[in-house]
């Protein structure tokens, strides 16, 4: 018979649901910022094309042509390749992580992993391989190691604990601790008195948040009274036997001697009761304590490493478990977390204001016996601190606090529908390593991006200038439409494939997080983009002057500076290669063959439309001579390299001295 006490939001299921529903996804950084850049530079490129177009056809009578200038200018600024590198960098890391066994559910959550500054983490089937085993026994004031290679059979002091621990656990089991109590006592009780598989289940009594303990109440086939088995957290099952406080004292000193071995500590107990109608909470019965179990869960071997990994790259590990506090204390010291003896139990987190919680997360990387609401507490505690928060979980519970992370993590082999609906990440196979791989597949993700950027602003910037000067300068027109689409062929792939295939740079894992508040377009991007962009310009405008002051006709200065810019713009590609820190490296190591590709393709297509007479016809290209070929490939590749060369500071002040020099002419 089943009472109603809540229907809808107001169940346990239902508030959990309406917690989802009111966690917001947050955006990523990204995201926000390169909305933000592309919205700026459209404005900026539509005002400009605007007054290039008016002012072309008002000075020259001509407004077919300054449609034209403005149209090539549109396509010269406008950054269209943007959305579409963004796009294509995340889904190709979705698609490599998916080959190490992460699904991602939601692409920027891997752009936010790779900035992660704190990751909290589940203990079982995490940090460990969820594989339990029953090691060591405590009854009748004594101990057993049933891992001892001397053990030849358990004798019948440890009988009674084993059997009331599997009395306290279902037949048919699937839970990694309910199977190892059967694993055990399929080993050491067959053939004695102590297993039942005849006895009848009558009343269960669930886990709960208020007792972390379980009890099951059985009928015996011949008859008699009720057997209840109960097994749970040490001090749970040492409450429901109504211990003194001096026998209380000594059975909490034992679990603490068995927890600190890193063992996952169950206390046992057992009760009989006559053949009345059972109560409906297990403190009603009278409970005798029979010992305690000790189970191992082995570390997963890589985790260790993965650890290591993590804090040289800047990203506190928190270990969030619901075990007892010396349990988790002894992982975190196998594992290599910080503080590993500083410990907060779930009990003294909700007694925490906000402020002495604050204060805590600093030093505290060691959060036990945590229920799941108070995993969603703790994530918000650390997004109020600023951090960037990862999140792993399996559960229903920990859905909310799945999707309040920055990126939740769910667990595919052993997780819940609803913790994978909510999360961004999915292990498949469960492994804290996994994480590591995902985190570093965000950072070069991040890495290759910033990499493509300054590529892209570097080569628009000589292409709208050379849009841009002649039309305002009364000069021929260089760049046409065509010119800007075969332009097009070249750098899109480029900067959303080459890139993004390049390898992490081998110091990727030793760099801190990036600063939250770190803009995308900041001095490390612009001011490299601006100095290669410029020299290209200047190499450009350079070019087409002097063809025309030699009288070589504008068809003539066109090809010239076309050819130049197709140089230039392949030993761009090469020296924004974000993996590679020397110029050397940069130009002579060849693991992309994707740039190879374009490198050839880009030849190619030079070679097609400056000598077949149909295609230099349409273009108004003219035929170069080796001569003119042997300028252009000179020209191209210094105005780039020598940017390489010169040092940080050297380009710095260069940058100054002409934004002087226009300030002065701009004030004349």
């Amino acid at each position: 018979m089943a009472f109603v006490t809540a229907i809808g939001v107001k169940t346990e299921i239902g508030k959990i649901g309406k917690s989802i529903q009111n966690a917001k996804r947050e955006k990523t950084k990204l995201e926000i910022q390169t909305a933000q850049l592309v919205r700026r530079v459209a404005w900026i490129a539509a005002v400009i094309c605007v007054f290039v177009f008016v002012s072309y056809a008002i000075t020259r009578g001509n407004w077919l042509e300054g449609f034209l200038a403005g149209l090539t200018l549109a396509m010269a600024i406008l950054p269209n390749e943007l959305p579409a590198v963004l796009t294509i960098f995340l889904a190709l890391g979705a698609w490599r992580l998916s080959r190490r066994h992460v699904l991602t559910r939601k692409f920027p959550a891997i752009e936010n992993l790779g900035s992660a500054t704190v990751l909290c983490v589940d203990k079982t089937g995490t940090l460990t391989l969820n594989q339990m085993r029953i090691q060591k026994l405590f009854s009748n004031g004594k101990y057993i190691d049933l891992a001892s290679p001397d053990l030849s059979g358990l004798p019948e002091d440890f009988h009674e604990v084993l059997e009331f621990g599997i009395l306290a656990s279902r037949q048919d089991p699937f839970d990694p601790i309910e199977l190892a109590f059967v694993s055990a006592g399929v080993k050491y009780l067959s053939g004695t008195e102590h297993l039942h598989k005849d006895w009848t289940l009558e009343k269960e009594y669930p886990i709960s948040s208020e007792l972390l303990a379980i009890t099951q109440a059985w009928k015996p086939k011949v008859g008699g009274e009720f057997v209840i088995g109960a097994k749970g957290a040490p001090e749970a099952v040492i409450d429901l036997c109504h211990m003194s406080s001096s026998e209380s004292k000594t059975f909490n000193q034992i679990a603490e001697t068995l927890a600190s071995e890193g063992l996952r500590v169950l206390g046992v107990a057992k009760a009989q009761v006559k053949d009345v109608p059972l109560p409906n909470v297990q403190q009603a019965f009278e409970f005798n304590f029979v010992g305690f179990i000790g189970i191992a869960d082995p570390i997963r071997s890589e985790v260790p490493k993965a650890v290591s990994e993590c804090r040289s790259a800047g990203i506190r590990v928190v270990m969030i478990t619901g075990d007892h506090p010396l349990t988790a204390s002894n992982i975190a010291k196998k594992i290599g977390l910080e503080n590993p003896e500083k410990v907060l139990t779930g009990t003294e987190l909700e007694k925490l204001t906000l402020t002495d919680l604050a204060n805590s997360l600093g030093q505290v990387s060691v959060f036990s016996r945590v229920s799941p609401a108070q995993k969603l507490k703790l994530v918000e505690a650390f997004k109020a601190q600023g951090e960037i928060v990862a999140m792993t979980g399996d559960g229903v519970n920990d859905a909310p606090a799945l999707k309040s992370a920055h990126v939740g993590i769910a667990m595919g082999g052993r997780g819940t529908d609803v913790a994978r609906e909510s999360a961004a990440i999915v292990l498949l196979d469960d492994d804290f390593g996994s994480i590591v791989e995902a985190i570093r597949m965000g950072r070069r993700v991040y890495a290759n991006l910033k990499s493509a950027l300054v590529y892209l602003f570097s080569v628009h910037i000589p292409i709208a200038g050379m849009a841009i000067l002649p039309a305002v300068f009364k000069l021929p027109l260089v760049l046409l439409p065509a010119h800007i689409a075969l332009l097009h062929l070249i750098i899109e792939p480029a900067s959303s494939i080459a890139f993004e295939v390049e390898p992490a740079s081998a110091g990727i894992m030793s760099l801190p997080p990036r600063d939250p508040k770190e803009p995308l377009f900041d001095r490390g991007l612009w001011l490299p983009s601006f100095v290669r962009g410029t020299s290209i310009l200047v190499a450009l405008l350079s070019v087409f002057l002097i063809a025309l002051w030699r009288g070589q006709g504008e068809a003539d200065a066109r090809t010239l500076v076309f050819t130049t810019l197709i140089i230039s713009n392949l030993i761009l590609i090469f020296v924004s290669r974000g993996s590679k820190t020397t110029l050397i490296g940069k130009l002579t190591s060849m693991r992309n063959h994707v740039i190879e590709c374009i490198a050839v393709g880009s030849l190619i297509l030079v070679g097609t439309v400056l000598y077949i007479p149909n295609f230099r016809n349409v273009l108004r290209f003219s035929f170069l001579h080796w001569d003119d070929l042997a300028i252009c490939l000179g020209v191209g590749t210094v105005c780039v390299l020598w940017t390489e060369i010169l040092p940080q500071s050297m380009k710095k002040f260069l940058i100054l001295l002409t934004c002087l020099i226009c300030s002065h002419r701009w004030a004349r």
